[in-house]
């Protein structure tokens, strides 16, 4: 006599309601995902939620729309908000050309082009030293570094004028180039600070594995931690851009002739002359604008990065 063969027990599966002919099941969430938590169903809410987006556009957006309008506009008035461009024309991006916003604008380009790379330079050799060496009187460096972030201009405008005018050591007359601007703007506290906590939290087992390999202290700062970096570097690029170009008071201590000028001292040449309009004002801000639109537009992506990176570190 055989034995009984016993089945194993099945799982029941949960039996879902069969869908009607001729439609389809929903697949689409019930709230978007986003940070404001939308919802896709018209209410109080959503409404709320419209309203305060709509606010802020137009607190944030009017500013720009009217520096806009005012530079194409014919007689733009200051006493009133427009969007739009009353009688649109060319003749203020002219006048300001003929008032030589363009070699200004020019000289901007170089002093920041110029800045922007000796201050990642020096930025990222000081925080790969900060970050990933220790030394004595390191805590004093970095003292140092963020007592120059406290410090404001007009503190040191004088003394920094007299340096420029004698550079110790060397005997040299900077005033009236471009390096007169450019090497105060080469070491930036905030940018070094801002990199040297990025580069301590890289992992200490990849850089041993690469000295292991035999790569050298240059080829690791280039190959391994740079790369790491990158979001950092976005951000420092970004800001130390718009910082540089935004500069008036370096500027016209450093210059010895009004061509020396950047556009923004050409700004204020522009609103004291007495022969040009407000429309001429606002397009040659509009030109100035231009620059720092550019880059962020190019490096957003990495100026998010890097700002959710070091809001989500620890």
């Amino acid at each position: 006599m055989s034995a009984p063969v016993i089945e194993p027990v099945r799982a029941r599966e949960p039996k879902t309601p069969a869908a009607r002919p001729g439609t389809a099941q929903r697949t689409t969430p019930a709230r978007f995902d986003t940070a404001l938590g939308w919802s896709d169903k018209p209410g109080l809410s959503w409404a709320l939620r419209v309203l305060l987006c709509a606010t802020a556009l137009a607190i944030f957006a009017a500013p720009f729309l009217t520096i806009f309008s005012g530079a194409f506009s014919t007689n733009p008035s200051g006493s009133s908000l427009s969007f739009l461009p009353h009688h649109p024309t060319l003749l203020n991006i002219k006048v300001a050309g003929e008032r030589g916003i363009w070699d200004y604008f020019t000289n901007s380009l170089v002093i920041a082009g110029g800045g922007l790379l000796l201050q990642l330079v020096v930025s990222v050799l000081a925080a790969y030293a900060l970050a990933r060496h220790r030394f004595r009187g390191q805590a004093l460096v970095l003292t140092l570094f963020m007592l120059t972030m406290m410090l404001p201009e007009e503190v040191i405008a004088i003394p920094l004028s007299l340096v420029l005018g004698h550079v110790p050591v060397v005997g040299l007359d900077l005033k009236g180039t471009v390096w007169a601007v450019i090497l105060p703007l080469g070491a930036w506290g905030f940018s070094i600070m801002l990199l040297t906590e990025f580069m301590k939290d890289i992992p200490t087992e990849i850089e041993e594995a690469a000295r292991i390999d035999g790569v050298g202290e240059f080829r690791l700062l280039w190959q391994v931690i740079l790369p790491l970096c990158k979001p950092a570097l976005g951000v420092a690029g970004v800001l130390g851009f718009i910082m540089i170009w935004d500069q008036y008071l370096l500027p016209l201590i450093a210059a010895k002739d009004p061509t020396d000028y950047t556009v923004t001292v050409a700004l204020s040449i522009l609103r004291s002359d007495p022969q040009v309009g407000s429309g001429v004002v606002l397009a040659g801000a509009v030109i100035a604008l231009i620059p720092s639109l550019v880059v962020y537009l190019l490096l957003q992506r990495s100026l998010v990065t890097g700002i959710a990176a070091g809001a989500t570190k620890g």
